[in-house]
């Protein structure tokens, strides 16, 4: 084992003892002290990458919330603890934190530690700019510019305009504002008169709850924003899509924005865009496809067909590299076709921020057109990743996610005395049961299902305090608790796959 000791990480005896005062900003250029206490910091981070690609070592240490309070010292005191303590603290952090860089760790849709965009990351962090005007940041917005104009011809549109948002969620909520914008632009000004009518919109029940959430936040109400039922694999019933739109209008309500999703958070499942995409042309509504998680895809022409087809009739797009491309968290994009709407909707006018007496050309100014004013850099990390692997490298990439997804179905289907397949993956969502020796020849039915759901949280506990191994579960509207294993780390290999299933497996052998 290899795990992190804090006491590994000694600075010299006279550094160790001053704080950060003696540290630039507060003394001169080319300290020593900071360049000894910075070279510490990053020998220990270094240390951490190599530990996290360790299969010896375990994923976490687990500790109940009670138990880390006394095992680590986080209260914020008076007084400034020494320069040696600050190193002690960043590595005990470290050695408590959850290695989700492992190639055991399943648990998530971002998994993996990509160190090109790790090292964006760092040098984000060093520069420490906001990302609201060109003055500020001018080499991080031509690069935003370049890397979401290349995205945007991957959807399949030659226009349009995009930004990073933080996080999928946000992104979504983008989409919502453009669409009730495009439809009713007086409402940015006077509010919910300006529509004349009560506003509705449709999504999936397997659809992610920011969706939902939209309608909340926006002011329509949950109760507006309907769930449309999904089929046995979780894509949603277009005829369904239609006979709600149909009866809403009927009751005198505006059907006005459709969520499609390309890839589920539980099952990984692709909707019918080209279908849906049909009734919004027919019923006049914004078509957004919330493709965080399957957006992927899109780089990989083997998989991108027919999962995605469609994609480019929409007029928005969330799409986050952080995700199957393996960016850093954070990095979530949302793409519009129709260029000057994020402006158009978002701009306050802030005259004390946003000049427009500029020396430059203000268009590459990006702060009116969001909702949030700061914003961070999420841009650098990607766009190295993207220069270090080129898009051939993210088509690879998830050609090989994909490939250990069908491995893993395959070895799955090879121990269907333990192991039951809930359906054939579309992105790399594998959800099925483990079979207890107990239960091993019973028929596949009801009572099968709901013993094996009881197992799923009491070996997830197992895998936590063994630290070997993490993989979710859930339940869903079919089904009690199954787990679902994501792989959307390229440290994976199919060994891992068979860890994964052996490790279940040994956790769960005396159910």
């Amino acid at each position: 084992m290899t795990s992190i000791n804090p006491n590994k990480y000694k600075l010299s005896e006279q550094t160790a003892k001053l704080t950060a005062n003696a540290l630039i900003p507060h003394v001169q250029k080319d300290s020593p002290e900071t360049r000894e206490f910075l070279h510490k910091v990053v020998e220990l981070l270094v240390d951490y990458v190599n530990i996290q690609n360790d299969r010896s070592e375990k994923i976490l240490d687990f500790q109940h919330p009670e138990d880390m309070k006394k095992l680590l010292n986080i209260t914020v005191e008076d007084d400034p603890v020494s320069l040696q303590q600050l190193i002690i603290d960043c590595a005990n952090t470290l050695k408590y934190q959850v290695k989700t860089g492992h190639p055991h760790f399943f648990n998530q849709l971002s998994c993996g530690l990509d160190v090109v965009s790790m090292a964006g990351e760092w040098l984000t962090a060093t520069a420490n700019t906001n990302m609201f005007t060109y003055e500020i940041a001018p080499v991080f917005i031509l690069m935003e510019n370049i890397v979401l104009a290349k995205m945007r011809e991957y959807i399949g549109w030659k226009c349009g305009d995009s930004i990073l948002a933080p996080g999928g969620s946000i992104s979504n909520l983008y989409a919502f504002l453009a669409a009730r914008h495009k439809m009713f632009p007086d409402y940015k000004e006077h509010g919910s008169k300006a529509i004349p009518g009560e506003l509705v919109m449709f999504t999936s029940d397997q659809s992610h709850y920011s969706v939902k959430s939209c309608a909340s936040v926006g002011g329509l109400g949950t109760d507006n924003c309907v769930m449309i039922p999904s089929d046995d694999h979780g894509k949603m019933i277009v005829s369904e899509l239609e006979r709600a739109i149909i009866q809403r209008k009927s009751i005198g309500q505006i059907p006005f924005f459709v969520c499609a999703t390309a890839g589920t958070t539980v099952l990984g499942a692709f909707d019918p865009l080209n279908e849906i995409a049909d009734i919004c042309e027919k019923y006049g509504c914004w078509f957004h496809v919330d493709a965080a998680w399957g957006g992927g895809l899109l780089l990989a022409p083997k998989y991108r067909h027919p999962r995605l087809d469609g994609v480019e009739r929409a007029d928005s797009i969330t799409w986050n590299p952080h995700k199957l491309m393996g960016a850093l968290l954070q990095c979530s994009t949302i793409h519009f076709k129709e260029d000057g709407l994020l402006i158009s909707c978002n701009q306050m006018s802030a005259e004390y921020l946003f000049m427009t007496d500029k020396l430059y050309d203000i268009s590459y100014d990006t702060g009116d057109k969001v909702i949030q004013c700061g914003r961070h850099n999420d841009i650098f990390k990607l766009w190295l990743q993207w220069r270090a692997k080129g898009t051939l490298g993210f088509e690879k990439l998830m050609d090989h996610l994909m490939d250990l997804t069908q491995y893993q179905v395959k070895r799955i289907k090879e121990q269907s005395d333990k192991f039951y397949l809930i359906m054939q993956p579309e992105c790399v969502n594998v959800s099925f049961w483990y079979i207890p020796k107990r239960l091993r020849g019973a028929p596949h039915d009801a009572n099968l299902r709901a013993e094996c759901g009881k197992l799923c949280p009491i070996i997830k506990s197992r895998m936590m305090e063994s630290g070997t191994l993490m993989v979710g579960y859930q339940p869903d509207d079919r089904r009690p608790n199954f787990f679902r294993s994501i792989i959307s780390s390229a440290a994976v290999t199919e060994a891992d796959v068979d860890f994964m299933l052996n490790e279940i497996d040994r956790l769960g052998q005396d159910l």
